[in-house]
């Protein structure tokens, strides 16, 4: 059965010809002139993905990416944005809202029907990480009919592609829910006042991000950025709030991950304050390794994240790594290292 294809787009010639490429590559094409028309046909007819224009008249584009949003029925909808327009603010706007992609006017056949291919693809992808990360909580969730219930929230709702370094949200803007990672890898970071960046905390597959300020209502307290391309699922607050009050289950769940994200803030700022150079490169390093799950000593992070992490300057990075490195405990190319002899690293840790 071929796929379905939502065009909305207010110039007829631009519409009619993003329809006749697309039938000719095999879609079924849904086309509509205005906003309101598109978001009408949406929600009738669940196409595979939707094309849209940002500037129309009655209903813009990001009009109509809020209302189909607000439908659980077409939350979940890859939406590409069609603009003219290529300023970061517009950019940067559309994917807050949740846009998954952008093309910008004028684009060629390939350019848009690999945008499209693209997308559908990642989107079929998506349910192999769902399916792999939820099912991880199945002994929880079998005992708890609040989590159940939040499982089932989490699969309605939207995932995200981020690609690597790219932000999800600032320090200081509006908390609006919780971010579930389901791929990949996020840093949190933190400015101090001498314009340092001190990373605090590295999150993969299955943890939240976003917990402090959601159950403190307060705006996020770290900016979150990317390390490689990842996958997230925003949990809206509103639909958290309704949950922990009716589920205290859940409320316990979250409170249990809290602690457990301050008790390892307490022992970062003692490494910090206390260790050395050596000990918290080592640490740094040791809590990296952890973090890949496919059972190698490797890992890729850049000499700057690495600073962040460690609380040092690049150029002490740099010199620590080297003396590691001819100590036999790490080989270095480039921006990967491969740890050689973790026994001697966990003790100097220690």
């Amino acid at each position: 059965m071929s796929k379905k294809i939502l065009i909305i787009e207010d110039n007829t010639d631009i519409r009619e010809n993003v329809v006749e490429i697309l039938q000719l590559a095999g879609y079924n094409v849904l086309e509509a002139a205005n906003g309101r028309h598109g978001v009408e046909l949406a929600t009738n007819h669940i196409p595979d993905i939707i094309l849209c224009d940002i500037m129309m008249p009655e209903l813009d584009g990001y009009g109509v990416l809020y209302m189909l949003n607000k439908n659980p029925a077409t939350a979940a909808i890859p939406f590409i944005f069609l603009t003219a327009k290529a300023e970061r603010l517009d950019l940067r706007k559309g994917m807050e809202m949740g846009a998954d992609d952008y093309l910008t006017k004028p684009f060629d056949d390939i350019e848009l029907l690999n945008a499209v291919e693209s997308r559908l693809k990642k989107k079929e992808a998506q349910q192999t990480f769902y399916s792999r990360s939820l099912d991880n909580l199945n002994v929880l969730l079998a005992k708890n009919k609040g989590l159940t219930e939040l499982k089932r929230v989490i699969e309605e709702r939207k995932s995200r592609q981020f690609k690597k370094n790219q932000v999800i949200y600032y320090e200081g803007d509006k908390g609006n829910g919780l971010y579930l990672v389901i791929k990949g890898r996020i840093k949190t970071t933190k400015m101090a006042e001498d314009g340092r960046e001190l990373m605090t905390g590295i999150y993969t597959a299955e943890e939240y991000i976003g917990i402090h300020s959601f159950l403190a209502n307060e705006p996020y307290s770290e900016t979150a950025t990317a390390l490689e391309d990842s996958l997230l699922c925003l949990i809206p607050k509103d639909q958290l709030d309704e949950l922990l009050n009716l589920y205290p289950d859940v409320a316990r769940e979250f409170i249990r991950l809290l602690a457990n994200n301050i008790r390892e803030k307490e022992e970062q700022l003692l490494q910090l304050a206390y260790h050395s150079v050596r000990k918290r490169m080592a640490e740094a390093m040791l809590r990296l390794q952890k973090q890949y799950t496919d059972d190698t000593e490797s890992f890729k992070i850049s000499r700057e994240d690495l600073a962040a992490m460690a609380g040092m300057a690049t150029e002490t990075v740099s010199r620590t790594l080297s003396d590691f490195k001819d100590e036999g405990l790490i080989d270095k190319k480039g921006s990967v290292i491969t740890i050689l002899d973790i026994t001697r690293l966990t003790k100097m840790r220690n």
